[in-house]
């Protein structure tokens, strides 16, 4: 699933590009549409789309002067989606990723958007070995090191001293970090329980598992739970009391 927001300033033709992409395209999930280009730039700034499909003759700004503006660090592919064949060059130009007239062909805008998600994999792939030499190079500075987490929207790479704790959600996980964000990954838990473990993590119950550098206090009563600098309390299963005992021991 890749998240896409439409820009043209016709409604009629976001609704017919919705419609083709529900039909032939429902990898794309449209998250926000525009008419123009001060409510798209406000739009892409939150959203942080995967993909934009974006028109060009519009009033006041068109397709490039909204692109102009754009802050520098957004990253996302574009489609230019429009009825004048004259922009075709302008729009290489601009390394868009692909050209369509309209109205739309289907099939055009199937082969655009696997572009797209090709792309989308390519990035995830890249980002994923950057984190995987980042490890290897630097071994001996563990302060150094991040892993990937890929959200919806995009894969961060966060340094495991950032992360509070990790909650399991069957096959989701919820990663807490510093700040008070909070990232919805879709792995299970175990996945990271290995790889975060040589960075003070421990698994503290079935649910939970905690960066003990973050632990303020072991609360023994009602049950026993782990009090954090967050103030959030987590708790500490039977099981695992032993396993929580020597972590804090060896902190």
């Amino acid at each position: 699933m890749i998240t896409a927001i439409i820009v043209d300033d016709e409604l009629n033709n976001i609704t017919n590009l919705q419609l083709l992409l529900q039909s032939h395209c429902n990898s794309v999930h449209v998250v926000g549409t525009a008419t123009n280009a001060t409510e798209a730039a406000s739009l892409i700034t939150a959203s942080k789309p995967d993909l934009l499909f974006l028109d060009i003759q519009m009033p006041d700004q068109n397709g490039f002067d909204l692109l102009q503006q754009l802050p520098t660090n957004l990253h996302f592919e574009v489609i230019f989606v429009t009825a004048y064949a004259e922009y075709g060059i302008k729009a290489i130009k601009w390394a868009a990723l692909d050209y369509l007239l309209k109205p739309v062909v289907p099939q055009e805008l199937v082969t655009a958007v696997q572009k797209a998600i090709e792309k989308q994999q390519q990035k995830l792939q890249n980002l994923q070995l950057q984190s995987l030499l980042h490890y290897v190079q630097g071994q001996h500075n563990k302060a150094n090191h991040r892993i990937a987490l890929p959200s919806a929207k995009e894969t961060r790479l966060v340094a495991p001293a950032d992360i509070l704790y990790c909650e399991s959600m069957n096959n989701y996980t919820k990663f807490y970090l510093m700040q008070g964000e909070v990232l919805v990954i879709s792995k299970p838990i175990y996945e990271y329980e290995e790889l975060l473990t040589d960075y003070n993590f421990v698994r503290c119950h079935q649910s939970y598992l905690v960066n003990i550098t973050h632990v303020m206090s072991w609360i023994k009563e009602d049950g026993g739970y782990l009090l954090l600098s967050n103030k959030a309390s987590l708790p500490v299963s039977r099981q695992k009391k032993e396993v929580v005992k020597q972590a804090l021991i060896g902190k």
